[in-house]
């Protein structure tokens, strides 16, 4: 199982951008095959060091996590507002 981490901090973290966002990360579940868990977290500390959004996602290969990586969905409608709302963007991949 790889497991797929990725804290986003937003350019405008207002209400609605967060839920947008927070939306659209969402809106994977039941359109990538590959993708087996999908969670999506809000920071509720809200400190100077928190990032605003957190994306969990499991997949049993770390082929499948490079086919999600390219699939249409998540290239051609995710990163493309991920990328025009967050300020700065970082992952973690780790087998268990």
């Amino acid at each position: 199982m790889i497991t797929h981490i990725v804290l986003f901090k937003l350019a405008n973290p207002t209400a609605e951008t967060i839920t947008q966002t927070r939306d659209k990360l969402l809106s994977m579940d039941g359109k990538i095959d590959q993708l087996r868990h999908l969670e999506v977290g809000v920071d509720v500390i809200r400190s100077e060091r928190s990032y605003d959004i957190a994306l969990t996602t499991r997949f049993d290969s770390l082929e499948d996590l490079q086919a999600y990586q390219i699939h249409s969905y998540h290239a051609g409608e995710v990163i493309p507002h991920m990328k025009s709302v967050c300020s700065s963007i970082v992952a973690v991949d780790y087998e268990s």
